[in-house]
């Protein structure tokens, strides 16, 4: 049987998509491409040593509140090099954060609303 082996990208319906690009290039440190998107490089050599990348599909209840205050579908998941630097970025360029950031056994996570309500998680890997 024929499986899934990766996420091969994820496609945003922006409002305004000069905003939206340019927002993730200031506060997300994304290289964007005239194209559209950032290239994400996803291999060993970025993980935490000893540990292997990984990405989830998660399915949620209809009621979850895991996806407010956004209306959206589906939350983004980044993973980053260090999020208490990332934090402070978003900080410093005026971005929000929903809630405290939380330190658990999968990482460390810190979430913000995109200019399209999009809710974004950002994950440094533990």
């Amino acid at each position: 049987m024929a499986k899934v082996n990766g996420i091969g990208g994820v496609f945003i319906r922006c409002a305004d998509k000069a905003a939206s690009m340019a927002w993730y290039e200031k506060n997300l440190g994304l290289t964007m491409e005239s194209w559209g998107g950032s290239v994400l490089q996803f291999s060993t050599a970025t993980a935490p040593e000893g540990k292997n990348p990984y990405a989830r599909l998660s399915c949620f209840a209809a009621d979850s509140t895991y996806f407010a205050p956004s209306n959206g579908s589906v939350v983004i998941n980044l993973r980053v090099d260090n999020l208490d630097e990332m934090v402070q970025q978003l900080q410093a360029n005026g971005v929000a954060l929903i809630d405290t950031p939380v330190d658990d056994d999968f990482g460390k996570f810190a979430w913000v609303l995109d200019p399209d309500g999009n809710k974004i998680e950002l994950w440094e890997q533990k």
